[in-house]
């Protein structure tokens, strides 16, 4: 993410998605960023001054209440793709405040 952006990504990936922030390592905390569990699953977003969007890379995160997800994104202005390219597969796409693409699977 660009630097001096951590309130944007506590908004989407804390509020938003329902992930909870975790602590960075001291040393790594200097660095800026934010990092975000649910679960097992953690994501780790660092700072770089030459930020470029990962447009086609991207996360695939399997949601406990997709359709209630989906819903909570799309009233807050989050543009939701659905996907159907791959049968009996409820998934979607969206993009954090930065531009990442992320994968949204039922």
């Amino acid at each position: 993410m660009p630097p001096g952006e951590e309130n944007r990504a506590r908004e989407f990936y804390g509020e938003l998605l329902g992930m909870n922030e975790i602590a960075k390592p001291a040393e790594l905390a200097k660095r800026g960023g934010c990092w975000f569990a649910s679960g097992a699953v953690q994501i780790h977003m660092g700072v770089e001054a030459d930020f470029r969007a990962a447009r086609k890379a991207h996360p695939a995160l399997r949601c406990r209440d997709y359709d209630g997800l989906v819903a909570r994104l799309g009233e807050a202005g989050v543009e939701v793709r659905n996907d159907d390219s791959i049968p009996s597969v409820r998934r979607c796409h969206v993009s954090d405040p930065f531009g990442n693409r992320i994968e949204l699977i039922e």
